[in-house]
């Protein structure tokens, strides 16, 4: 199954642990790690589902191409980082 990892400047805003959960798509793996926490969802997805401008998706290393639909596919093996743009000096 593939694996969803938060970065830790996210898990200092909304409980979100490493999981492994099946699906093969991204938004298939990320709506089953929301599922059981809504507060997560709004936190990375926008109320029309598309991903917020402040986060980034990453599937093996490559940034996301489909940040409204994310249909981009994943591997039982696939490793998924989910987090969030910082800027600043």
């Amino acid at each position: 199954m593939p694996t969803v990892v938060f970065t830790p400047n996210l898990k200092r805003h909304v409980e979100c642990p490493t999981e492994a959960v099946a699906g093969s798509t991204v938004r298939e793996v990320l709506d089953a790690v929301f599922a059981p926490n809504p507060r997560l969802r709004g936190y990375v997805l926008d109320d029309q589902g598309a991903l917020r401008k402040h986060m980034s998706v990453f599937v093996d290393g490559e940034q996301i191409a489909d940040r409204e639909r994310m249909s981009d596919p994943v591997r039982a093996a696939s490793e998924i980082y989910v987090m969030q743009a910082l800027s600043g000096g």
